[in-house]
């Protein structure tokens, strides 16, 4: 399959199943290209069964099953191109794993991969610029400083704007539609109404303005909402109108919505927050300003800290100097310390090439977006040890009483503005402790990750593209054999029986069927994970000898969308054989009304010499099911 021409494949499937007009919803699991059609009469089944690449059709679940084997990713990700339909970027990726808060990190970190490097360089020109101000060497009048500021800034500003692209990728909307509902949140009259405090309405009903340039979760929303609302509406609308009304209604719905439920609650809640700290400032400075120090980053990211900062200015306009300001540098400068940790400890070059700049617009300039989003937040623990950092920094800090005396980006050049009013040398400690527990918890106990050359994928394919491609030359053809073992302990079932036609009929290749006795599934074979779908229920590996083996759990439990399935591997690790896959609930999938046989199937069988199944009857997990001659 080698020599199938992917994106001509994806567009002939498009057209011989009638268009994507008639395509209402489009995945894949391991093996095959899912579509729901809006009417299967239209779909020409003979036309794509003739397709090179495709190995057939089947029908059932209500979806349309083009069979395609390993590169169904290749094929999908090509359909992303050509259509709103196959830009799962994920569909290789583990499932989302643990509470809802990392459920809630993953999502927010993959949304904002893409606009990572850009964010990087736009970070350091703030940090070039700060420095420069700071040494006096361009003053802030100077019209060159004023355009590259703004080119500095844009990018930060209309953060809300490429957001929508990335959130529209991943919720699979219309990215122009959401990039309209996000233009309209920065909209400069939108922002001056907010910045005026004046009493706002829409159709008679009253609207609590708030600032959203900047903003990451209100448009994150927004395109998460407008998702289900542009799939009712093209279910519901008319095929000769709805290619405009649906866009039309988007955004007449969701920029009313938004501003009508995200404003006041986020409103809402930085009020109470900032009502909340200042009364803490009154009679425990040293909680406030661990409240602030450790989690300012956090209010940041939800957008609490617009509520914030009116106190701030006022502190500034009538007093002359903001106490709330104290704990930031350490809070902002904590997280720059993590993230250097991680330029210096992590074997990935790819998330090096992002910690050390961000680290240093972070140190520079205080602009911590790069490494928050592209490297504490993802990896988890380093974000978490910013925090603590942070809290125990700020609590020192404002124990001092330190203050500035201007409204400042909280940075190592942005020090100067905290001589003049309370302890500095405490606001120096405080800075100093921050740095030091975030690197040092973050370089003993953060992750390390695995360098980049052992999670790539064995065979060069474009991005986004998850799943090992069949070798076409046999590897290492003749020269001995490999033993794959049994994933689970049960009962074995021939290929040949199982119901399944697509591997029944052996065009997946050769291998057997296991009606497991145990929850847990293991490794058949020690290699590299080539595969793990994102429900958990498929996974496939490329042993050491070039054997591809694809272990799927049930028969058509894609359909249960990841319940009940637990990965307990990443794509690109390392494992042996007999090392845990992954755990699937048989009690779950049996009451949801699927077959729970194991499936273990050598995938390039055609470039091997012979798969031949070691035995019948019963087989004990981690004993030979499968004799594999090269």
């Amino acid at each position: 399959m080698a020599s199938v021409n992917y994106r001509s494949l994806a567009a002939d499937i498009l057209e011989h199943v009638g268009g994507e007009e008639n395509i209402v919803g489009a995945t894949h699991c391991a093996t095959r290209l899912r579509l729901k059609l809006r009417d299967d009469a239209k779909a020409d089944t003979a036309a794509v069964e003739k397709l090179p690449g495709v190995i057939t059709v089947m029908k059932a679940g209500g979806q349309y099953q083009v069979v395609i084997g390993n590169d169904v990713p290749t094929v999908f990700a090509e359909l992303g191109k050509i259509s709103r339909f196959g830009k799962d970027d994920t569909a290789h990726e583990t499932p989302s794993e643990g509470n809802l808060l990392n459920r809630f990190i993953d999502m927010v970190s993959s949304i904002f991969t893409p606009v990572l490097w850009p964010l990087a360089g736009a970070g350091l020109l703030k940090a070039f610029l700060s420095m420069g101000t700071t040494f006096g060497w361009v003053a802030p009048t100077n019209q060159t400083y004023i355009i590259l500021s703004a080119a500095a800034d844009a990018l930060f500003y209309f953060l809300p704007m490429f957001l929508a692209v990335t959130a529209a990728r991943r919720f699979k909307t219309n990215q122009f539609t959401s990039m309209a509902i996000a233009g309209a949140l920065v909209y400069p009259s939108i922002v001056a109404m907010a910045a005026a405090g004046e009493p706002v309405a829409f159709a008679g009903i009253p609207l609590v303005m708030m600032n959203y340039t900047s903003s990451v979760i209100p448009i994150i929303v927004a395109v998460w909402l407008q998702g289900y609302l542009e799939r009712f509406l093209l279910k519901i609308l008319p095929s000769a109108v709805r290619n405009f009304l649906t866009p039309l209604l988007s955004i007449a719905i969701m920029v009313p919505l938004t501003l009508l439920t995200v404003g006041p609650l986020t409103t809402l809640a930085a009020q109470g927050l900032s009502s909340g700290i200042t009364a803490i400032f009154a009679f425990a400075p040293w909680l406030a300003g661990a409240v602030m120090g450790g989690l300012w980053q956090v209010f940041v990211l939800f957008g609490l800290h617009w509520g914030l900062v009116p106190i701030m200015t006022t502190e500034l306009a009538s007093n002359g100097y903001s106490l709330l300001m104290g704990p930031l540098v350490p809070a902002v400068l904590a997280q720059a310390g993590a993230m250097v940790a991680v330029a210096i400890r992590s074997r990935s070059a790819k998330r090096r090439q992002v910690a050390a700049p961000a680290a240093l617009s972070g140190f520079l300039a205080g602009v911590t977006e790069p490494g928050i989003y592209g490297v504490n937040l993802p990896l988890k623990k380093p974000f978490y040890f910013g925090i603590a950092g942070g809290a125990l920094g700020g609590a020192i800090a404002a124990v001092g009483g330190s203050a500035s005396s201007a409204f400042v980006f909280p940075s190592l050049l942005a020090l100067p503005a905290f001589t003049s009013v309370g302890s500095f040398t405490l606001q120096l400690v405080g800075t100093g402790v921050a740095i030091v527990v975030a690197f040092t918890l973050t370089f003993f106990f953060g992750p390390r990750e695995q360098a980049d050359d052992a999670a790539a994928p064995a065979v060069d394919r474009p991005a986004g593209e998850g799943a090992a491609a069949p070798t076409e030359s046999a590897p290492g053809a003749g020269t001995g054999s490999v033993k794959a073992l049994a994933p689970v302990s049960g009962t074995v079932v021939a290929l040949a029986d199982v119901p399944d036609k697509v591997f029944a009929s052996g065009a997946m290749g050769g291998g057997i069927g296991i009606i497991p006795e145990d929850d847990r599934v293991h490794s058949p074979i020690s290699g590299t994970v080539q595969a793990v779908m994102k429900t958990g229920h498929a996974y496939g590996i490329k042993s050491d000898d070039g054997v591809e083996v694809l272990v799927h759990i049930g028969i058509d439990t894609v359909q249960m969308d990841g319940d009940g399935f637990e990965a307990a591997v990443t794509r690109g690790q390392r494992v042996e054989a007999g090392d845990l896959l992954a755990t699937a609930d048989r009690a779950k999938i049996l009451a949801a009304g699927y077959d729970s046989t194991t499936l273990m199937v050598i995938t390039n069988t055609k470039a091997l010499t012979a798969v031949v199944p070691v035995t019948k009857g019963h087989l004990t997990q981690g004993t030979p099911a499968l004799d594999v001659e090269l």
